[in-house]
């Protein structure tokens, strides 16, 4: 038997938004970089997120060692829009008791 080398593709797909997603899930490039940092190896990602294949997270993985500059840069950029959102969102609706507040308000008016 001879081998062959090819090139596979990427196992990544980017939505019209700009989130680099695995292959075929809903799963994110910067969850499996994210796990991958943390010290998690491919076998602990797949338990972790068992629609992906494993040969895709080793991809994965390889890429982002390949070209970690660049997906380092894309992490800041998504961690940044995350803040914004998050910024915006508590703008609107203060975190801070609102939520305890109505529920304490609507249990007290069910007693009456």
């Amino acid at each position: 038997m001879v081998l062959v080398p090819t090139s596979e593709p990427l196992p990544l797909k980017t939505d019209p938004d700009g989130t680099i997603r695995i292959n075929k899930t809903r799963i994110t490039l910067d969850t499996v970089v994210t796990a991958f940092l943390e010290g998690a190896i491919a076998e602990e990602i797949r338990e972790q997120y068992p629609s992906l294949q494993l040969a895709d997270i080793y991809s994965t993985i390889g890429y982002y060692l390949r070209h970690q500059a660049e997906i380092d840069a894309y992490l800041l950029e998504r961690q940044h829009c995350a803040a914004e959102v998050r910024q915006e969102a508590e703008k609107r609706f203060n975190p801070v008791g609102r939520v305890r507040d109505r529920l304490l308000a609507s249990r007290n008016q069910r007693k009456r």
